[in-house]
């Protein structure tokens, strides 16, 4: 098969021959139709963590079961069935460890951290969402503490059920904004309660995040110089409750910091090195964590140890349950980001894809000097590859 490999010590990413990889016990072999791109797989590329001679790079994906591992074949759950359209997120070259990368024709994965894509979803917009969904979900329920609509957890640990919540949701047109949104809409109407869902963006995303599935209440430009006073106003002076910075670098921090009020909670999604923010100086102290918790090992990342978290491989696999019921009832339960189709499967990632995505901070990515159509800079779009049609 192809996939595409990065060498670590010369920063070379290339796409190379391999062996298909076999099932072990509990995982199910995937032959890969998309990928989609994030932010991460671009940055450990070109400053790699990872410290084996070669490892394949790359997170999200969406294809076609092919063959099941031991022990698999009796279970009734379809995630387990070959011809199963599935999705899924791998780590790829971000940790120190030894972990499976998602750009590759045919991958291995656990099948219960997989989802079972509905017939109504293509495989292209399947890939792009399960790291990001994932994050968000993290976010919104794990550390905000939000009513979970699939964890079985309804309480909020924020105000009383007639209480109005307020929930700021820092550059909500991005993939992470989009899915945070949605999982907040879900959470008010699984639980009743009462959200006031507040997005800084840039004004021309404004009519379309006011729509379904985001139905925001409220939306602030934030490159408006008073952004923060306008969300303050907008909750009528008692301040957000409940944040996501779905950047998390630098001044957004500090900015989404000034709107939260003594009790509340804010979820960022980089730690202060990689964020380049200084918590000390934040009255609100953000709760940060990666999403690669979810799968359940022991990580190396960014010169620290993440210990293996079973109760985040527990919630990570409810998301998924969650997901894969709208193969069932064909209600889609998280609607994808809008899709950028970028020609040239695995070999055009690195010099159109990562070229776009960057390496540095999201909030200081440059513009590219091509003109092609599909190389215009991102905005509110996930890029996907195929790697096979359907």
């Amino acid at each position: 098969m192809k996939a595409l490999v990065l060498t670590p010590a010369t920063k070379d990413v290339s796409v190379q021959e391999l062996p298909i990889p076999q099932p072990r016990d509990g995982e199910v072999l995937i032959r890969v139709h998309a990928v989609a791109l994030n932010p991460v797989d671009a940055i450990y590329a070109v400053h790699p963590i990872a410290e084996q001679d070669q490892r394949i790079i790359g997170t999200d994906f969406a294809g076609i079961i092919t063959s099941v591992g031991p022990n698999l074949e009796s279970l009734s759950d379809l995630r387990t069935k070959i011809g199963t359209r599935v999705a899924g997120f791998h780590q790829g070259a971000c940790s120190t460890n030894d972990r499976p990368g998602a750009f590759a024709e045919y991958i291995t994965a656990p099948y219960d951290l997989l989802w079972s894509v509905p017939d109504s979803m293509s495989l292209e917009a399947a890939s792009a969402v399960s790291m990001c969904g994932l994050t968000a979900a993290q976010g919104v329920f794990s550390r905000l503490g939000l009513p979970c609509p699939f964890d079985g957890q309804v309480n909020s640990s924020v105000g009383t059920a007639n209480d109005v919540t307020n929930v700021l949701i820092y550059s909500a047109s991005t993939s992470l904004g989009l899915y945070a949104a949605q999982l907040v809409q879900l959470s008010a109407r699984a639980s009743g309660r009462k959200i006031r869902l507040i997005g800084a963006a840039s004004a021309s995303k404004h009519d379309f995040l006011r729509k379904a599935p985001y139905n925001y209440d409220v939306l602030v430009d934030y490159r408006d110089p008073n952004w923060v006073e306008k969300v303050k106003e907008a909750t009528e002076g008692k301040g957000i409750d409940r944040a996501v910075d779905s950047i998390s670098e630098g001044e957004s921090v500090y900015s989404v910091n000034n709107t939260l009020n003594d009790n509340a909670k804010m979820a960022v999604f980089r730690g202060p090195k990689g964020g380049q923010y200084d918590p000390s100086e934040l009255r609100v102290k953000p709760i940060y964590g990666a999403v690669w918790e979810g799968l359940g090992h022991e990580i190396g990342y960014n010169g620290a140890i993440i210990a293996a978290n079973p109760d985040a491989r527990v919630f990570a696999t409810k998301f998924f349950n969650f997901l894969s019921t709208a193969a069932a009832d064909g209600k889609v339960k998280l609607e994808p980001n809008p899709l950028r189709l970028m020609p040239g499967g695995l070999e055009r990632i690195v010099p159109d894809g990562f070229e776009l995505l960057g390496s540095g901070m999201v909030s200081k990515r440059s513009d590219t000097s091509r003109n092609e159509d599909y190389m215009r800079p991102i905005s509110g779009e996930k890029m996907v590859y195929k790697i096979l049609g359907e």
